[in-house]
């Protein structure tokens, strides 16, 4: 059903998949609610507007190619499949599971509209049915305002007695409530059971996008209960955990993360600066791409404002993931802590030059201005977030995102990110991270071993790299 939208990841079982989720009948709510993810309930800050510039009207959504118009419905009936087999079934068992997969998918759509999930009970097992609902009450709490199934093409169908399994690439659009649209394909693989002569799904998996081996479906956001995706852009990356302690889970941080004078984390690399009032922090970094033998997972490259010794950040930046299949995804995003990433219509490639900022706005109660540069592309994107920070801190990143769940998702081998024009305003004044002598983190693993590692500032003492150990 409703695919991941790519955002935020839910654990790393099933994980990876609560704020932009999968399954979306099964799982949408995890990045849309994590690769879908990320990961991470995307709560979308008061009060905030958008501004592109750079060719009139909203810039495609993040990592996929402007899509056509979606229809008013989903188009029902026989489609391509992707092997350009005919997809239209013969046998009568395999037209009546069709039919349900696309019902129920239909009635996805409007269960959301309505706000009425009940329409939704009668193609699904009463287990399935309550995962749904969970679903569709994560789409809401994450900023999703709309859902529709664009279209259907079909795959392999297995009947076995009162069981069957079903193949359904699916394409959905997603709305979300700052205006903002993602559309995305996924496989689904279903699995429906017999009852009283009536066919009902009770499971919807999307193998493409699990993360390793026993994950689940993928999505860079925080998961939703059960395990399910849904359909939200949520990634879950957050404060850094310190080595030897957990990472804190989605929405709310349990605790601060990295505290001052601590110098590794089990999932941030970079600098970071304290000491002072931070009301601006910039930063340029090339987009990484990942290696032929990079292993399944993600990492995210940001700048923010607070975060290293209170539980307040607002950050934004970019974020790539890698699935079991290789497939791999990139995308920009923002967060404000307690509430996860939400993504923004900035189309982002492998080795683009982007140009990331957080500033107060003068003469405004925390009021902050976001802005993106891709000056590989020439697209630029601004938005404004409501948020109360400490401004107690500035920081650069390189992280391996976690789920909502507070799992960490693996680091992918995302190879070295070169971090540029790097600096901050600390009590009124511009630095650099060298005058506002900047604090290296390294990332390790649980067991102490180097998982990232900065390198030592530039001769401008605004530039240093983070490299994949």
């Amino acid at each position: 059903m409703l695919p991941n939208n790519h955002a935020d990841w839910e654990s790393i079982e099933r994980t990876q998949q609560t704020a932009r989720g999968r399954s979306r009948r099964g799982g949408m709510a995890a990045m849309v609610i994590a690769f879908s993810l990320f990961g991470a309930l995307i709560g979308f800050a008061a009060d905030r507007w958008v501004v592109t510039n750079g060719g009139g009207g909203p810039t495609a959504p993040v990592g996929v190619a402007t899509p056509a118009p979606v229809a008013s419905g989903p188009r029902i009936g026989p489609v391509a499949a992707p092997d350009g087999a005919p997809t239209a079934a013969a046998d009568p068992a395999q037209q009546a599971i069709q039919q349900v997969i696309q019902r129920g998918d239909v009635e996805q759509a409007q269960a959301f509209a309505a706000n009425d999930t009940t329409l939704m009970a009668d193609t699904a097992t009463t287990d399935f049915y309550q995962q749904q609902v969970q679903v569709d009450r994560d789409l809401r709490s994450n900023g999703v305002s709309e859902i529709k199934l664009v279209t259907i093409e079909w795959g392999p169908i297995t009947v076995s007695g009162s069981s069957a399994t079903a193949t359904a690439f699916e394409t959905w659009s997603t709305t979300y409530s700052d205006g903002s649209t993602e559309q995305s394909r996924d496989r689904n693989v279903y699995t429906l059971v017999q009852a009283s002569g009536t066919w009902k799904v009770s499971a919807d998996d999307h193998p493409d996008d699990a993360v390793g081996p026993g994950s689940g479906t993928a999505s860079p956001g925080s998961g939703t209960p059960g395990g399910q995706g849904s359909g939200n852009p949520a990634r879950g990356r957050g404060t850094p955990a310190p080595a030897g302690q957990a990472p804190a889970g989605q929405p709310q941080p349990s605790q601060p993360r990295v505290p001052r004078g601590q110098d590794t984390s089990q999932n941030w690399a970079g600098y970071s600066v304290t000491g002072g009032t931070f009301t601006s922090v910039t930063g340029t970094w090339n987009v990484p791409e990942f290696t032929a033998d990079s292993p399944t997972g993600a990492d995210a490259t940001w700048v923010g404002i607070g975060g290293v010794d209170t539980r307040d950040l607002i950050q934004a930046g970019t974020q790539q993931t890698v699935s079991r299949t290789g497939a791999t995804q990139y995308e920009a995003w923002v967060e404000t802590l307690p509430q996860a990433s939400h993504p923004v219509p900035l189309t982002v490639n492998p080795g683009d030059s982007v140009t990331v900022s957080v500033v107060q706005l003068p003469q405004a109660q925390d009021q902050w201005q976001v802005s993106f540069k891709n000056a590989t592309t020439g697209q630029t994107y601004q938005v404004t977030e409501h948020y109360a920070s400490s401004m107690s801190s500035a920081e650069w990143v390189e992280e391996a995102p976690s789920s909502g769940r507070g799992r960490q998702i693996p680091l992918d081998n995302f190879g070295t990110v070169n971090f540029s024009q790097a600096s901050a305003i600390k009590d009124g004044q511009r630095v650099t991270l060298a005058d506002a002598r900047a604090q290296a983190i390294t990332m390790v693993g649980r067991g102490g071993q180097q998982l990232a590692k900065p390198s030592s500032l530039g001769s401008d003492g605004a530039s240093f790299s983070v490299t994949r150990s």
